[in-house]
């Protein structure tokens, strides 16, 4: 058997749980849509915690059964810097097990139906036991259907 390198182990520091608690405190309007959507178990059941950190870093959306990370973009994630952060972060979560799928601000509150079936389409592709809203197994979303 071949030993795989191994990654190193991040632990979360003091400053990153004060930091995401901060983040917590001071969540975008987009942000905050799409939490009164994700949390206590509101969609298809699954349990997501906010700004949580993962390793170096602190994700907006994460549901842990799952291994399904959200990320909520603002206008500095567009910008060449972002653009190169968000791959580096991205890179470093996938090798972690984590699925990223991330949405702009005007997304989420242009279209928070469309985005809600991005996440229920991931969450049933990762557990497909999970039932469908449209079975009856979940809460209808908001605001219609998405078309």
């Amino acid at each position: 058997m071949v030993d795989e390198p191994k990654r190193p182990v991040w632990k979360t520091t003091s400053a990153a749980r004060e930091s995401a608690r901060r983040l917590r405190r001071t969540l975008t309007d987009a942000e905050r849509v799409m939490w009164n959507e994700l949390r206590a178990h509101r969609l298809n059941g699954a349990s997501f915690r906010r700004q949580k950190p993962i390793g170096p870093f602190i994700v907006d959306f994460v549901c842990d059964a799952a291994k399904l990370i959200i990320e909520i973009d603002g206008g500095q994630h567009y910008e060449p810097e972002g653009v190169e952060s968000d791959a580096r972060r991205d890179r470093y979560l996938v090798a972690e097990g984590y699925d990223v799928l991330r949405f702009s601000n005007h997304d989420v509150l242009t279209n928070k139906a469309g985005v809600l079936e991005t996440i229920i389409s991931a969450l049933q592709a990762k557990a497909p036991s999970l039932p469908s809203p449209a079975s009856g197994g979940g809460e209808e979303i908001e605001g219609g259907d998405a078309s």
